[in-house]
């Protein structure tokens, strides 16, 4: 078997302190209990925070000032902005992130007619070294917490309430697509995942069908996520229906092949009900060959069912000194067409930002 550049334990290096988003609403209690605070102050400060969305104690006039002081301690800054970008009319936020000990991460809110959504970071880096992805070419300097995944959504929504897409809207969907694999920091994604989709006061109250989770193909990691009974969309990073490109383009293929990969997917919507997203990003002349089209639609047509599966096509967002590049219009026009005669739904990503540098990696890679 070939050697693999996968990295799925992050580096040992500190993760921030602890945070009210780590704890669940039992552990929040007992936090504030230890600080010699009756057990409500917790429901209060996470009456604020979830429901609110805000970590300004000061602004938390219902706590008197002596409880507002022990409690800052469970509302450590954790992910503060570096740089932020905007494009598409202002439709488009990009966020750079530095945590506690200097790491980065990047996040993009993107606001649309009927919704607001935004792709957050669930590692700083990414080990999993796709060679046409920013973030995996600069590889993993840790696991993001629990409270760093949540705190950019909380920040997001907080943004997109005031207006920072140009006129107040709620969020309602959040993508595990930004820097990292979620499954390979599997405890703490689910655990935000669980923080984001509770209800307030215990959590940011996002429907669990509004929140996608990506992954290359963790199969193990995609077993586990099915017995959690949690109704997110499953997002499955395939880019090549063959073994023998994806084994180049997915390096983690040379653990499980694409045949393991679909067949996990396709578990994963029978039991859950959840129509599977298969991601695909189209690369000029490495994997948007009409046959490679056609191959694509039939794998996933006999191997999960046409109900249960829909391909989301990806121009490339090229980084700058790549040679990776975008497939011309008509042989993406051409590979949707192909994909759908074989009686799979197939449609194209949105492209946004690209003149803010909206790859994933790209922002963290300069520094902002």
């Amino acid at each position: 078997m070939t050697s693999l550049p996968l990295v799925f334990d992050a580096p040992k290096r500190a993760l921030p302190p602890r945070h009210l988003a780590d704890l669940d609403p039992a552990d929040r209690r007992a936090a504030v209990g230890e600080l010699g605070l009756p057990g409500f102050r917790a429901d209060q400060l996470a009456h604020h925070y979830f429901g609110r969305l805000t970590a300004d104690l000061d602004a938390m006039t219902d706590l008197p000032a002596a409880a507002r002081e022990g409690l800052a301690g469970l509302l450590p800054a954790l992910v503060t902005p570096v740089t932020e970008q905007t494009c598409d009319g202002g439709m488009t936020r990009k966020t750079l992130w530095r945590g506690h000990d200097g790491t980065l991460a990047e996040s993009v809110l993107m606001g649309y007619p009927d919704r607001a959504t935004v792709c957050i970071s669930s590692q700083a880096g990414c080990g999993m070294a796709c060679p046409f992805c920013a973030t995996g070419q600069g590889g993993l300097q840790r696991n993001l917490s629990t409270g760093e995944i949540v705190d950019q959504v909380r920040q997001a929504a907080a943004a997109a309430r005031d207006g920072a897409l140009g006129e107040p809207m709620r969020l309602s969907n959040v993508v595990f697509m930004g820097m990292g694999e979620p499954l390979a920091n599997y405890k703490r994604v689910i655990a935000a995942v669980r923080r984001i989709t509770e209800p307030a006061p215990d959590g940011l109250g996002i429907s669990a069908r509004g929140v996608t989770v990506s992954t290359v193909g963790l199969v193990p990691a995609i077993d586990k996520l099915i017995a959690e009974e949690v109704p997110v969309t499953l997002a499955v990073s395939l880019h090549a229906p063959d073994d023998e490109l994806r084994d180049t383009l997915v390096p983690v293929n040379n653990r499980w092949k694409v045949g393991e990969v679909v067949d996990a997917a396709r578990r994963y919507a029978t039991t859950t009900g959840r129509r599977v997203s298969i991601e695909y990003a189209l690369i000029r002349d490495v994997n948007d060959q009409p046959w490679r089209a056609d191959l694509l639609g039939k794998l996933l047509r006999q191997r999960i069912g046409t109900r249960r599966v829909h391909v989301n096509l990806i121009p490339l967002n090229p980084t700058p000194g790549s040679k990776w590049d975008a497939s011309p219009r008509p042989v993406q026009d051409e590979f949707v067409r192909r994909v759908q005669d074989a009686g799979v739904a197939c449609t194209v990503r949105d492209t946004r930002g690209q003149e803010i540098a909206a790859a994933c990696g790209q922002l963290a890679a300069t520094g902002g």
